[in-house]
């Protein structure tokens, strides 16, 4: 599976499900989103495997997004539900920080069967992550992985798109795989331990409109399962875990299936319109405490707003409601595979390397 295949099913809501197996990670890297360490909390697998284990050919998401902390710190139960999924259709994805590249020459045992489970494997890359992991390292380990798994990918993050060690990063993973795995580049934030360095760019990220404007949230497309099994309706894990909003809780994994958690997703009024209209419209309109402070700001704003629930249901009911909803969505729906990637980096279309699509070379990066 390649990474644009994901992208193309990225603004589909329900298409992919991310579950955030653990918290706890053998590195100790300065900026980690997630706070995470070897003494972080670790809770149960159950509601993971209870969620999976509900998947049906008809209702199941497209894809299925793993990730941690380390992930396969828990490689038996990622390659467990991975092969679970793909039972019903649904294939899967692994995030990894690559711990496991300082250990020599071969792949762990443990992490070999993971791997060969999944349909995607994606590595985490940059300045910290290299501080704990070599890049040469991680190249090695990419190597031997490849030959278990062809969909594979790098997550590169740097400190903004023309910070000199991201576009040499990028220049190397470009030369070393002679432009065949696709990246997803990204920027550092100050979340996590992240917020303890200097020079980084806030958590929330604003959407540079006014706040009444129409600007759809693509966070709130594929739920999150969070460490303790709690699903929420939004993917961002540091929002959603520092703030914990009650307006995005889903449910719980291990209480409910995926039918009726999709169902909850996909019908509930305030997740379609933060889908469609996003954070900032919804907040500009409807809420009496609106403030211009980005998406997430506005998003989180609304929490415990009963008043802005009441009338945004009741306005969703409206035929203009309706249109507007629908003309919307309609414009999201039409983004292409790089979407995703373009709007957070001007090298988002480092994503189509190794496609037939992106026929291995982006002009402009070149």
């Amino acid at each position: 599976m390649h990474l644009l295949e994901i992208g193309a099913r990225r603004s589909v809501p329900a298409a992919g499900v991310y579950l955030a197996l653990t918290r706890r990670c053998p590195l100790s890297c300065a900026h980690c989103s997630t706070d995470s360490s070897l003494s972080s909390e670790q809770h149960p697998e159950t509601p993971f495997r209870r969620l999976v284990e509900s998947f049906d050919p008809e209702t199941r998401p497209d894809l299925l997004l793993m990730s941690g902390g380390e992930a396969l710190l828990r490689a038996g139960l990622v390659a467990d539900l991975a092969r679970t999924a793909r039972a019903v259709g649904t294939r899967s994805y692994v995030l990894s920080g690559m711990w496991f590249a300082r250990e020599g020459r071969r792949l762990p045992s443990a992490v070999r069967a993971a791997v060969r489970e999944v349909d995607h494997f994606a590595a985490s890359l940059d300045e910290f992550h290299e501080r704990e992991v070599s890049r040469a390292e991680v190249f090695r380990a990419m190597h031997l992985i490849r030959e278990i798994v062809p969909g594979v990918s790098f997550q590169i993050t740097g400190r903004n798109d023309d910070d000199p060690y991201l576009t040499g990063l990028i220049a190397d993973v470009r030369r070393e795989f002679d432009d065949q795995v696709p990246i997803l580049v990204g920027t550092l934030s100050a979340i996590g331990r992240g917020r303890n360095l200097a020079g980084l760019a806030p958590s929330a990220p604003t959407s540079g409109l006014p706040v009444a404007a129409v600007d759809p949230c693509d966070r709130v497309t594929w739920p999150l399962v969070t460490y303790d099994g709690t699903v929420y309706a939004c993917c961002n894990q540091d929002l959603v875990e520092r703030r914990q909003p009650e307006h995005l809780i889903l449910g719980h994994a291990g209480r409910q299936s995926w039918p009726e958690l999709r169902e909850l997703f996909l019908e509930r009024e305030m997740f379609r319109a933060l889908r469609a209209l996003g954070p900032s419209y919804v907040a500009g309109r409807f809420s009496e405490g609106a403030c211009d402070k980005g998406m997430c700001g506005n998003c989180v704003g609304l929490a415990g707003d009963r008043k802005a629930a009441v009338r945004l249901e009741a306005y969703l009911r409206t035929d203009s409601g309706r249109l507007l909803e629908r003309t919307a969505r309609e414009v999201v729906e039409r983004q292409d595979a790089t979407a995703f990637s373009t709007r957070r980096s001007r090298h988002g279309d480092l994503v189509a390397l190794g496609s037939e699509e992106g026929h291995g070379t982006p002009a402009h990066t070149r």
